[in-house]
């Protein structure tokens, strides 16, 4: 009898398919979550809505969209192995992502001259702090993902979260009495998604990504500070000067 132990042999190729199937059902869930939240007031609208939207927000909404379907793509790309296609598409993600930013801080302060001419003032500033501040966490996580574009490991969490910090504006609109009576809720079925994604990592893997822990550290401390800033007089102060 053999005293030698058994070697045990990875199976890269298990591994890499498993994830194909995880990322590819993650893009899955994100569209479903973007679609209930969005058919009503976007997607459709005509049905629900005979008011049309502005211009400003069709551009803001148009290119939200454009990132979920190019989320969807380079998913879809990796798990056929094109990763040749999925680098060069990289870049007009990231055009993208810097036209998102624009975009939705013009919504954001366009929208928000409209609720102040209504009379609702103290509501637009306090609320000015959450596009801000979820823009300034999007734009954190896809920079470090262009800068770790090598690092696949690294790089693929990044946008899965990067995409899911944005899903809180469509969790918003679920027609769930939980949202439509708590504050937070939103916020904790939108942070799932990351839940979901650290268990993956801790049943394939046995550890979790350090990505996972700062990225996900910085999506929850966006959330927790967009009321407690925009509360503050420093920030109403500043937001009466962008919404004058």
């Amino acid at each position: 009898m053999s005293l030698v132990p058994p070697i045990v042999v990875a199976h890269p190729a298990v591994d890499r398919w498993i994830d194909r199937v995880f990322y590819s059902g993650m893009a899955i869930a994100v569209v479903a979550a973007v679609f209930a939240g969005f058919a009503p007031t976007y997607y459709l609208r005509p049905r629900y809505q005979s008011t049309p939207l502005p211009l400003y927000l069709h551009i803001h909404g148009f290119a939200f969209t454009a990132w979920v379907v190019l989320f969807i793509a380079q998913t879809t790309l990796v798990a056929a192995r094109r990763i040749d296609v999925h680098r060069r598409l990289g870049w007009a993600g990231a055009a993208l992502a810097a036209l998102m930013v624009v975009a939705a801080i013009t919504a954001a302060i366009l929208s928000g001259r409209r609720h102040v001419a209504a009379g609702h003032g103290d509501g637009a500033f306090t609320f000015l702090t959450t596009p801000f501040l979820a823009m300034l966490v999007f734009m954190i996580l896809v920079g470090v993902a262009v800068y770790c574009r090598r690092r696949t490991e690294t790089h693929k969490r990044l946008m899965l979260l990067a995409t899911i910090s944005l899903l809180d504006a469509a969790v918003a609109r679920w027609p769930l009495e939980i949202v439509a009576t708590s504050a937070w809720a939103l916020y904790v079925l939108t942070d799932l998604f990351i839940v979901a994604a650290v268990l993956y990592d801790l049943a394939s893997r046995r550890r979790v990504h350090p990505v996972y822990m700062w990225g996900g550290l910085l999506i929850v401390a966006g959330q927790s500070l967009r009321t407690v800033l925009g509360r503050t007089e420093t920030w109403h102060a500043i937001a009466r000067v962008l919404l004058r």
